[in-house]
């Protein structure tokens, strides 16, 4: 309403917005750190204007207000609610509480009430409540740790020693020994020595009061009066010379009092006051002041000093406004640590905040990073950083690792068991070739079809061979090996052991002179199976190859703090098509042989392909759940441990009794009495 120059137009406003109050505060807030604080403030236009500008100034700095006491200035109203306000001060979480107000109002009565209680809290508030302190009876020994701001202005030449040399027989009615006792004793002298104080003589000065520490500097209201008076002064000063060119042209010789001229200089005096600071009337180029920063010392017999820790200036680079000296601010009385006003502690690296449903920013849990996610750069971070690929989170999850390359390995354990496993099955399936070969007249290497027997033993020692290809340091060459090899090799095999068992069969069911199809045996017929299903094979693959290949993959989430390297199958389709049709081969060949186990004969095989085939179907069933359960290296050690399981069930059943009847049992590997059908 003031700021109507039409309705008010002799209306001069002495103090300035308090922008620079609303700034200095919360930049003390964050300069300590201080998110979680209480807002006590007078319910009027002053108090909710101040209230709107620290809310929004709080916003933007990440502070959050744990209660807003809106403390109303009709007496009644305050009287039916202080007990709500003062349970807020009580029992709130928050130890810094900022406090505006009119002095005058009932705000007044809020801290009279909290003197009585002893909050414990951090005030931060203007120096009017200090000043008025004495005056209102208020003792501030409840707020020992207050933070008072006030605007900055330099200190006035003589007044220090104008008030210690007053003398109140000079200013009876402005000075009294009761004023003095209340101010500067703090109502802590005796009875006893107060009334040999008042017997003293009237004519006497506040010198007598030296050996006590007391505030002398002048109040921020009291410097805008200061200030005001010298703008009347010197508009008066002014005016008065513009009219000494007139003065002898007058019949009276009295400069003549104009209010509408001295109206206009007042309007627009700009000068430097004694004290050195700059006091503009034009309110469009006043400048937002500068403020200084109190802190109050507690000493003994309850006396408090305001000492000037630090200023804030809103003309400095953004991070320089604010200046403390913290070594002079006094916290709790034999510790130099900061007492803290937080709604949750802070979160350490490692974690992050996790916002508190229905609560301030400010109230958070802290909750770990994920996985693979650190927070070390700074605290209370919102969301963790992911650490790159070729890097993983230490346990701590702070920092990231560089990630050591890995791969199923010929020197580590597993990839060296599994090597030696190989060359020992590769070994022993030579050395059952060349008994069948040197053996080859015997009747149970003849009875069995050597020539189908040579093959299944090649393509055995392929079988184990192939399995080194999933070994060692994986590139585009052996990958595409890897699948190809084993799915045409374990063809040539399984399609082995089908043509066998269809020739033993057809051996025994087909061969009398009476059966029409006899010539199917006599003709080599099941021979041309293994073609086939090669072929068939090789078909599969070149379709997996011409669409989805396999190739080299990273894998990083299998090992901590590793980047294993394996082989992509590519198309999972075409690698399950491959498996499916070795597994049709095997049951088929299982079944063939299965029916045919009993047929009657000294060399029959049907029981030992029968069991091969049990075991070979049991090892790939099993392995494609485990496959899937696994990761990494340990996924290919489980598909290279199938290959060579499986292609040792098939030496061990088929080729192991034929070796023992060979080496022990020679007395068996002999042409009985009787003729015996053998199958050349």
């Amino acid at each position: 309403m003031l700021n109507d120059h039409d309705k008010f137009p002799y209306i001069y406003q002495m103090g300035t917005k308090d922008t620079s109050l609303t700034l200095a505060m919360v930049s003390l807030m964050v300069h300590y750190t201080w998110n979680w604080v209480g807002l006590v403030i007078s319910d009027d236009d002053q108090g909710i204007q101040f209230l709107a500008d620290l809310r929004e100034e709080m916003q933007r700095n990440g502070i959050c207000s744990a209660f807003v006491n809106v403390v109303p200035v009709n007496n009644q109203l305050y009287l039916r609610r202080h007990g709500i306000y003062d349970k807020h001060i009580m029992t709130s979480s928050a130890n810094v509480i900022i406090m505006y107000g009119d002095t005058s109002s009932t705000l007044d009565e809020t801290i009279r009430m909290l003197q009585y209680l002893g909050t414990g809290k951090i005030w931060v508030t203007t120096t009017q409540w200090y000043d008025i302190s004495s005056k209102r009876y208020i003792s501030l020994d409840s707020f020992h740790r207050t933070f008072t701001l006030s605007q900055h202005h330099g200190d006035i030449y003589g007044f220090k020693k104008f008030i210690q040399t007053l003398k109140s027989s000079k200013y009876l009615e402005d000075i009294s020994l009761e004023n003095l006792g209340w101010m500067y004793f703090n109502c802590s002298v005796s009875k006893s020595k107060w009334n040999t104080l008042y017997n003293f003589s009237s004519n006497i000065s506040l010198e007598l009061f030296t050996k006590h520490t007391f505030d002398v500097a002048l109040s921020e209201e009291s410097y805008h009066i200061y200030n005001a008076a010298y703008v009347v002064a010197y508009s008066l000063h002014e005016l008065l010379l513009q009219q000494v060119d007139i003065v002898y042209m007058l019949v009276d010789n009295r400069p003549q009092s104009d209010c509408g001229k001295l109206n206009h200089l007042m309007k627009n005096i700009q000068f430097t006051n004694p004290v050195g600071d700059l006091v503009d009337m034009n309110q469009k180029r006043k400048l937002d002041p500068e403020c200084d920063i109190f802190n109050l010392w507690d000493f003994q017999e309850s006396w408090q000093v305001k000492v000037k820790t630090g200023q804030f200036s809103p003309y400095r680079p953004q991070g320089q406004q604010l200046q403390l000296l913290d070594d002079m601010v006094e916290w709790i009385p034999g510790s130099g640590q900061i007492a803290p006003s937080v709604c949750s502690v802070t979160c350490i690296p490692g974690f992050r905040k996790s916002r508190q449903e229905g609560k301030p920013p400010c109230c958070f849990d802290c909750i770990p990073c994920p996985e693979n996610e650190i927070s070390n750069f700074t605290a209370d971070m919102e969301q963790c950083l992911k650490c790159p690929e070729d890097q993983y989170a230490n346990t701590e999850q702070t920092h990231c690792l560089q990630r050591a390359i890995t791969f199923l390995a010929y020197e580590e354990p597993l990839g060296m068991a599994l090597a030696c496993m190989a060359m020992c099955f590769f070994t022993l399936t030579c050395l059952v070739l060349g008994v069948f070969v040197k053996h080859h007249d015997t009747p149970i290497v003849r009875a069995n079809n050597h020539a189908l027997s040579y093959i299944l033993l090649i393509s055995l020692i392929f079988c184990f061979l192939c399995s080194l290809l999933f070994l060692g340091h994986p590139n585009i060459a052996t990958c595409i090996l890897q699948q190809t090899t084993f799915g045409v090799v374990f063809t040539v095999a399984i399609s082995t052991i089908l043509a066998k068992t269809i020739t033993v069969v057809l051996a025994f069911k087909l061969t009398t002179p009476r059966k029409r199809m006899r010539w199917l045996l006599v003709s080599g017929a099941p021979n041309f199976i293994i073609p086939i299903c090669i072929l068939i094979q090789l078909i599969l693959c070149g379709v997996w190859l011409g669409t989805s290949p396999p190739f080299i993959e990273t894998d990083s989430h299998s090992e901590h703090g590793r980047i294993i390297i394996v082989c992509n199958k590519g198309s999972v389709s075409a690698f399950y098509c491959v498996l499916g049709f070795l597994g049709s081969l095997a049951l088929g060949s299982f079944t063939i042989a299965f029916f045919a186990r009993k047929l009657p004969d000294k060399y029959n095989e049907a029981k030992f392909l029968t069991f091969s085939m049990l075991v070979f179907c049991s090892v790939w069933v099993t392995f494609l759940p485990v496959y899937h359960s696994t990761k990494g290296k340990v996924m290919v050690a489980v598909e290279v441990f199938s290959i060579l399981s499986s292609s040792a069930g098939l030496l061990g059943c088929i080729f192991v009794p034929k070796c023992y009847v060979i080496f022990l049992r020679p007395d068996r590997d002999s042409i009985p009495k009787y003729r015996d059908r053998i199958i050349s």
